[in-house]
């Protein structure tokens, strides 16, 4: 499953939950799940199953950032630590981070980031990535899922850290496919998504994959202008391609504070 995921989900932005199946070097896409509050897809994930999920949150935070503010060397006193806060003190704290550093590398970076192309984990704002990792991670610990490279759990259901935009850009470059505002939804916007299921269609990506469609979920897909339903599409792609392989792709070495977004 691929999962788009909001830290405060609401009717109008739910978590959205793509499911699919993977048969040789076809994906098909199965079903569209939403969840308008945290609880509910915390109790989806603890169901006693079996699947390997993408999900399009930080599971981990830059070392540096670690080190400099003394929070906890290990990732399950530090998520521990991290969990234990307000947003508003996690903004307080990052804020002082950024402030004694000089202009142009005020956020630090795990070392995903750069194969991903992936915004800083301890980012707050546009995209607020560091408050979705405060509400998701928990739910995972909760659910006692595998998370590889970080910690062991249940070895039928497996978290993987996923980002859309890494498999998008490879499509797209640097057009834009989605917006939440309504006034940004352009004719543009619609046209780049309808060139990236093509694409995604036909396995012209790297990750070698075709996405099978019914004609009512390729509408789908290409009628919702906030792009959720896409990019929960986008990591199920990613974390089928991790299936089968050794450590689901991840690199033989992850820092275990930072973790690793599946195919980058």
């Amino acid at each position: 499953m691929g999962v788009d995921f909001s830290s405060a989900p609401t009717c109008s932005k739910p978590i959205t939950v793509a499911q699919g199946r993977l048969q040789g070097q076809v994906l098909r896409l199965e079903a569209m799940l939403s969840f308008n509050c945290l609880a509910d897809f915390g109790d989806f994930l603890a169901q006693p199953g079996e699947w390997l999920g993408g999900f399009d949150f930080p599971f981990g935070l830059p070392r540096e950032l670690v080190q400099t503010l003394a929070w906890p060397q290990s990732w399950p006193a530090l998520i521990a630590h991290y969990t234990a806060l307000s947003r508003a003190e996690i903004r307080e704290q990052f804020a002082g981070f950024c402030a004694a550093r000089p202009v142009g590398a005020k956020f630090a970076h795990r070392a995903c980031d750069g194969p991903a192309g992936s915004s800083p984990s301890m980012k707050w704002v546009n995209p607020p990535v560091a408050f979705m990792l405060h509400a998701g991670v928990p739910l995972l610990l909760r659910a006692g899922v595998d998370l590889p490279g970080l910690q062991a759990g249940d070895p039928s259901r497996v978290a993987l850290e996923a980002y859309p935009g890494l498999l998008a850009r490879e499509v797209l470059g640097r057009r834009s496919y989605k917006s939440d505002a309504k006034t940004k939804q352009t004719p543009e916007r619609l046209i780049a998504r309808k060139d990236l299921i093509e694409a995604l269609e036909q396995g012209r990506t790297r990750l070698g994959l075709r996405l099978k469609l019914s004609h009512a979920q390729r509408d789908g897909l290409v009628d919702d202008a906030s792009g959720d339903r896409l990019d929960s599409v986008l990591c199920l792609l990613q974390a089928a391609w991790g299936q089968g392989r050794p450590s689901y792709g991840l690199p033989a070495l992850i820092d275990p504070l930072e973790g690793w977004i599946v195919s980058a």
